[in-house]
């Protein structure tokens, strides 16, 4: 069993930075990815970020490359995005998830962290 715990969200002005933060309790293996992903109000839940919690290998959707950064810090079980030139198109709630590196489905789920961007 895995809780996660989402921070960090905010209202900022288009241009300005944000990062989230994802603390990790319970049972966290070298097998899991823990990733991002975010939803916008009537729009579906969309990937954001990935990263491998031993190897930290990343992947990025194409509408945050260059301008998000995820990361992670194995001792404190915490994952971040720094979320760098924000647009009023990345306001949504953002969710951590956490999946084994055999499968798909993100079995974990935060609550969830509200990123408003105006313009």
């Amino acid at each position: 069993q895995v809780q996660l715990v989402e921070s960090g969200g905010g209202l900022v002005q288009a241009g300005e930075s944000l990062r989230l933060s994802c603390v990790a309790s319970g049972r966290i293996l070298s097998t899991y990815v823990m990733g991002w992903f975010r939803q916008a109000p009537g729009k579906e839940r969309e990937f954001v970020a990935t990263i491998g919690w031993i190897g930290g290998i990343t992947t990025y959707a194409d509408s945050v490359k260059g301008r998000f950064t995820i990361s992670k810090d194995n001792a404190k079980n915490t994952v971040y995005l720094q979320m760098n030139s924000l647009k009023p198109e990345d306001t949504a709630v953002y969710y951590c998830a956490v999946r084994r590196v055999v499968s798909t489905d993100y079995g974990y789920w935060g609550q969830g962290t509200q990123v408003t961007v105006s313009s």
